[in-house]
């Protein structure tokens, strides 16, 4: 057995010079790999040899055993020696035919989308006045996104025509505003937080509308927060966000979770000087802390020790404004030649 060991390693080393010396540098790749399966593969030469060490004594089997492996690491590190010759040969001839001095192809430099652009924006100004983000799912239960927020049933909100319903009855967001109600129930106040994100709502998309669309809500909860608490909020805000000479002006309304309720304006010269209403707001409304109550179980928001506020804008509206889009839909169009005016 020890000479045919001898042999083999003689075949071996002799098979893989005649493989390597094939005319291309694929072909003697193929070559080799036929050699590596005739010599090592699992029915290969050096496989059935080793099946041999049954029939000798115990005395022979270390010695026949240690030349048995000195073979198979001999016979490998050959195979390996010339295909790592043959792969830079072949690596060598494809990049022969390369003309280094022509001019290399231009790469296309990516860039935030205007809408992460203004969310990081708002973000910074808001944490500045000691904001945390905070966050809720998509798909809502009529509770989180009406119900807790003092809705009545026929409001015309909680109409199919204008809310996306699933077939087991819960929805997608219309707003925000049920991240304040999951963030109230999670957790007591002192509260301070905004919640940017996705809203859904049945609407014609055309040049000012989307179907699906980005909101920020904020809400502050803690005792004795007043009018005044949220006026100066605001006013710091747009006044980052669009400049200390904006002027900003609040217009009596109703929202079912906020009373009193208000909505904002702002004019600029940079906008036309005309006033643009932007957002909504109000102090929260009793009754929504009268459900967070139930909800919790406690009196944690009793609204006699404690009060709070609200406000909500749509984050598109703004990123037109601010950039002077004129069509909505160019913010989901993903068209290179619009997104590349706003580099990062």
């Amino acid at each position: 057995m020890e000479s045919r060991i001898t042999e083999l390693k003689e075949e071996a080393i002799s098979a893989i010079e005649v493989a390597s010396a094939v005319s291309t540098p694929k072909a003697a790749q193929e070559a080799l790999k036929e050699t590596r399966i005739r010599f090592l593969g699992k029915t290969g030469s050096i496989s059935l040899l080793s099946e041999g060490m049954r029939s000798l004594t115990k005395e022979e089997r270390p010695r026949i055993g240690q030349l048995l492996n000195e073979l198979r690491n001999i016979v490998t590190a050959a195979l390996d020696e010339k295909e790592a010759a043959l792969t830079a040969l072949a690596d060598a001839a494809a990049f022969a035919s390369i003309d280094t001095s022509l001019p290399g192809t231009a790469s296309l430099s990516g860039s935030l989308h205007p809408l992460t652009l203004l969310v990081d924006r708002a973000v910074q100004i808001f944490r500045r006045l000691g904001f945390a983000i905070a966050d809720g799912p998509d798909i809502e239960t009529e509770w989180h996104c009406f119900d807790a927020l003092n809705t009545p049933a026929d409001h015309p909100a909680r109409n199919e025509q204008d809310t996306f319903y699933l077939p087991d009855g819960r929805l997608l967001r219309t707003h925000t505003s049920s991240i304040q109600i999951r963030t109230m129930v999670a957790n007591p106040p002192p509260i301070r937080i905004i919640a940017p994100g996705a809203a859904y709502r049945r609407d014609e998309v055309d040049a000012t509308h989307l179907a699906q669309f980005t909101q920020m809500e904020g809400l502050t909860v803690a005792p004795g927060v007043n009018l005044g608490d949220l006026k100066g909020t605001i006013e710091f805000f747009f006044h980052e966000l669009f400049g200390p000479g904006t002027e900003i002006r609040f217009r009596p309304h109703f929202f079912p979770f906020t009373e009193p309720s208000y909505e904002i304006d702002i004019r600029t010269e940079s906008l036309g000087g005309k006033w643009m209403e932007l957002a909504g707001c109000g102090m929260v409304d009793p009754a929504v802390f009268a459900e967070v109550n139930k909800a919790r179980g406690d009196d944690a928001y009793d609204p006699e020790r404690i009060s709070g506020f609200a406000f909500g804008f749509g984050l598109d509206r703004l990123a037109m404004n601010l950039t002077g889009i004129s069509d909505i839909r160019m913010l989901t169009e993903n068209d290179l030649r619009f997104l590349s005016r706003f580099p990062a």
